[in-house]
């Protein structure tokens, strides 16, 4: 089936593909992954957990059904101590993304995505983490390859040089390459290149989509996109976490609750468990997609805080219609705020006071 699919690049030819991400955050509200280790063991301890997930996003209107193999690499997985379940959790995490892609709702199969992503061992002054690090990339991407991905995802990179290795190691594959970078709060990335620097060395290394994803929100992220895209000539990717973040904390991992929190959490900051008084509206959402599409960014979804209600919010923003557009909001008929002409006189009267 996956040669009669229109690849990636085919696709954004022709218009908008939405990705879900942030499969961390969303596993762990459902319960079924320890905040803080953030490892995807449940690819084999509850895979129906995972293949749901996979559903709603594919409902919600993502194109892109990706392997949730995040964390799920060996460095990873040693500190964990369970080094000998790489490769199991990194098989099942991609039969289980190609099973739901190759089973759309719509008429047209999702594409299934080989992932890699930041390895937190990398040290731009220790040449012995890169070799490190490319081996644990290149095994990765061997198993996606070997399950049939139909493209790669590099993601969440903050060194320049791990997302130039990481790139380089998905080229290898010549299947059609995301790669996108998640610089931290000083605005530059971590080996001092800076960020639309890094996405101009990307493009030229060959990424067909290149751009930004986790770590900021729509606000801190939009105007680094604005300069991306004016520079870029090749697709460009924007992915924000769900998080109001500020121009003093332009990243979710240092930003204060300021909405009167009354119990901290026992760890230095609202992230990762307590940022949900944080967290943009669907609106917010919608707003961001608008505007990146606008400015000709056609590779669009959300990261960490992602709910499959957020994806078709994106998706609705660029003028999709998707399954899961049967139930956007109508608040015609509710029993306050609704304008039917069968809602009670006094309902009405009562919105103010209510």
């Amino acid at each position: 089936m996956s040669s009669k699919k229109r690849n990636l690049i085919e696709r954004l030819n022709s218009g908008p593909v939405i990705c879900a991400e942030g499969f961390l955050f969303e596993i762990e509200k459902r319960g079924y992954m320890s905040s803080g280790e953030f490892v995807p063991m449940v690819s084999l301890e509850h895979p129906e957990a995972l293949e749901n997930l996979h559903r709603d996003f594919q409902h919600a209107g993502s194109d892109v059904v990706q392997a949730f193999t995040y964390n799920g690499h060996r460095e990873k997985m040693k500190v964990i101590g369970k080094e000998e379940l790489l490769e199991p959790l990194n098989r099942a995490a991609l039969k289980i993304a190609k099973k739901i892609a190759d089973n759309p709702i719509g008429k047209e199969p999702n594409l299934m995505a080989g992932n890699i992503s930041n390895s937190n061992i990398w040290n731009d002054k220790d040449p012995k983490t890169h070799k490190e690090v490319e081996k644990m990339f290149s095994e990765m991407v061997g198993w996606a390859v070997d399950e049939g991905a139909d493209m790669l995802i590099g993601e969440t990179f903050y060194y320049a040089e791990e997302a130039y290795t990481a790139l380089k190691v998905m080229k290898q594959t010549n299947l059609p390459s995301v790669i996108t970078i998640a610089p931290m709060g000083e605005n530059i990335m971590r080996d001092g290149f800076s960020i639309v620097d890094t996405c101009k060395e990307l493009e030229q290394r060959g990424g067909d989509v290149v751009g930004m994803n986790c770590f900021r929100g729509p606000n801190t992220m939009m105007p680094y996109l604005k300069e991306i895209r004016k520079v870029l000539k090749c697709h460009v990717a924007a992915l924000p976490v769900t998080y109001r973040t500020t121009e003093k904390h332009p990243t979710f991992f240092n930003l204060p609750d300021n909405n009167g929190c009354e119990c901290h959490t026992p760890h230095k900051t609202p992230f990762p468990t307590a940022l949900d008084p944080m967290q943009c509206n669907r609106y917010e959402i919608g707003k961001f997609a608008k505007e990146s599409f606008d400015l000709g960014i056609k590779y669009l979804g959300v990261c960490c805080g992602a709910n499959p209600m957020l994806i078709r919010e994106v998706a609705e923003a660029v003028g999709l219609k998707v399954p899961a557009s049967k139930y956007h909001e109508d608040m015609s008929t509710h029993m306050l705020f609704g304008t039917d002409k069968r809602i009670p006189k006094h309902q009405k009267d009562y919105q103010d006071k209510a």
